[in-house]
């Protein structure tokens, strides 16, 4: 629900969200890093880890359009500015002119956490303007740019997207309901937290103590 009112508020689409999926009882950090991907994924990589959630090309494409708000770290693309393939140049796929105006502040040492927009045109709307920024060679992180340069399907639809705004809207609804339904806790397993950032307290399972809650 969150992710939906942030979408409207900012200018973006709505959709349905399907009500009753559980919070998790716990959280890893080291299965969002593998699940989700890196800002250095190769589009093969990116592909797959959506694949092995059920989430196809379109839904890959017309998710990572929620890039259009946001911010990057200096070291999530510190190696576009310097050194993207070892050989000490920069990324030939970023627009030098954004280049240099990215490395003040993301020098080559420091400032590791330094922000940056993802979309630095229209940061505060929810737009199609991320993919007219790719289609500039202005995408922040690799795994932005990688894909328009990675394959001729993936470039199609950053294309698609760039030039019908509300093509992507609607897609970007639909995939946000595919993915909210990608193994969902219901029943008994998870739980309702009243805070969405914590699990919940759990109550002593002494039956006295439960009596006296109850009293």
């Amino acid at each position: 629900m969150h992710d939906l009112s942030a979408t409207v508020q900012t200018g973006g689409p709505g959709w349905i969200v399907p009500l009753g999926r559980r919070d998790s009882l716990g959280a890893s950090i080291q299965g969002s890093n593998n699940d989700i991907p890196a800002p250095n994924n190769t589009l093969p990589t990116i592909i797959t880890k959506f694949k092995l959630e059920g989430l196809d090309i379109v839904d890959l494409i017309a998710l990572v359009g929620s890039h259009t708000i946001g911010n990057a770290r200096c070291t999530s693309f510190r190696q576009r500015l310097y050194n993207q393939t070892g050989n000490g140049l920069p990324d030939f796929t970023l627009d030098p002119a954004a280049a240099a105006i990215l490395r003040p502040g993301c020098p080559r040492s420091g400032g590791d956490q330094n922000l940056f927009f993802l979309d630095h045109v229209t940061p505060f709307k929810f737009d199609n303007q991320y993919y007219k920024n790719l289609l500039l060679r202005q995408g922040r992180l690799s795994s932005d740019e990688v894909l328009l340069t990675g394959s001729p399907a993936t470039a199609g639809l950053v294309k698609l997207y760039a030039a019908n705004q509300g093509i992507f809207f609607q897609h970007f609804a639909q995939s946000m309901v595919k993915m909210g339904n990608v193994s969902p806790l219901t029943g008994g397993k998870g739980e309702i937290r009243s805070n969405c950032r914590r699990v919940q307290p759990q109550l002593m399972e002494d039956p006295v103590v439960l009596v006296q809650w109850s009293a």
